[in-house]
């Protein structure tokens, strides 16, 4: 640590699809040394940014991990929910045992502090569990970032995320597709990690933002947009030209249709969990927190053009299916 600033950060993930946005926007800053942690027989370290320090480690020898800690002031985790069970566990008591004063834990999502919510999305009792591993520990501190779905994969990846079917033109609105929630971009992630990062720890003047103050063991709520379901569709008819006669409209009741997404996961078909995650956060009347962008000084971002790129990445996706078949 370098004059109440963090400098030295590891990532894991360093190389994913939020890892690498993460990475950048800290290098932008000129303020921090970064070190992706990357497993021994990883194939995907050419990905990594350059100007990035890369250290493999072997997740069944702690000892590996605590080295690749070693001086290290804060860790990040950004790891895919499929990621091997304990793979946090693992790199939470090495950071202890390394030393490492703060931990961006593996949350990407949601506040989960919704004790019902969290069951409810299993992901969230999984969460609350590190989260307490690491105040147990007592050696790091944790900074949550709540920041909801990822806007461009949600809209643009399945419609069993955001309800939206861009091949057929088709749309399933939970309930009246009025209950908004906050949604956020990989780019706009990325700047409050390294704009939280980039913080003095401790010792500033009472209207200023430190660490210790305003983020020590607690959520960073930021978004790009508040949105609902209609609000989202307000912006694709922009982008696409269409209007809602053009369009197939359909309506389900969000609780409905988690229980369709619970009793499919818990039959075996993966599938079945992001219906049960994204029905769960339409309910109606769940909490949406109020982001803190205007402090961070987070820019306002274009939706239609975000929207557009949804729809890129929808007819990409529909592409290589394509291909794959013929």
């Amino acid at each position: 640590m370098s004059n109440n600033y963090i400098k030295n950060i590891a990532i894991v993930g360093a190389a994913g699809q939020q890892g690498k946005h993460v990475v950048n926007a800290l290098l932008a800053t000129g303020k921090h040394s970064v070190t992706a942690v990357t497993r021994e027989d990883s194939t995907n370290t050419d990905s990594i940014a350059s100007g990035v320090t890369i250290k493999k480690v072997n997740y069944e020898n702690q000892d590996s991990l605590v080295t690749a800690l070693k001086g290290q002031d804060c860790l990040i985790i950004t790891m895919s929910v499929q990621a091997p069970p304990g793979t946090s566990e693992k790199l939470i008591e090495a950071a202890a045992k390394a030393g490492v004063p703060w931990i961006l834990p593996n949350e990407w999502g949601s506040d989960y502090n919704n004790e019902q919510l969290s069951k409810d999305i299993f992901i969230g009792v999984v969460a609350q569990k590190n989260r307490a591993l690491i105040e147990k520990l007592g050696v790091s501190s944790w900074i949550g970032i709540s920041c909801g779905f990822w806007y461009q994969y949600s809209l643009g990846t399945s419609p069993i995320l955001y309800g939206f079917d861009f091949q057929n033109r088709a749309v399933t609105f939970y309930d009246e597709g009025k209950q908004p929630l906050n949604t956020s971009t990989w780019e706009q992630t990325a700047l409050a990690v390294a704009k939280i990062l980039s913080l003095p720890i401790s010792g500033a003047g009472s209207d200023e933002m430190t660490l210790e103050k305003d983020f020590k063991n607690t959520y960073a709520n930021i978004n790009s947009f508040r949105l609902s379901q209609k609000d989202m569709f307000e912006s694709v008819k922009r982008v696409t030209g269409t209007t809602d006669a053009d369009w197939k409209i359909n309506y389900q009741p969000s609780k409905e249709r988690y229980e369709e997404g619970l009793k499919q996961y818990q039959g075996g078909d993966r599938m079945g969990f992001g219906k049960l995650l994204y029905a769960r956060m339409f309910y109606p009347g769940l909490e949406v927190p109020d982001p803190i962008n205007e402090k961070l000084g987070l820019p306002k971002e274009d939706l239609d053009e975000c929207t557009k790129g949804a729809i890129e990445r929808s007819e990409m996706i529909a592409k290589s299916r394509g291909a794959g078949a013929s």
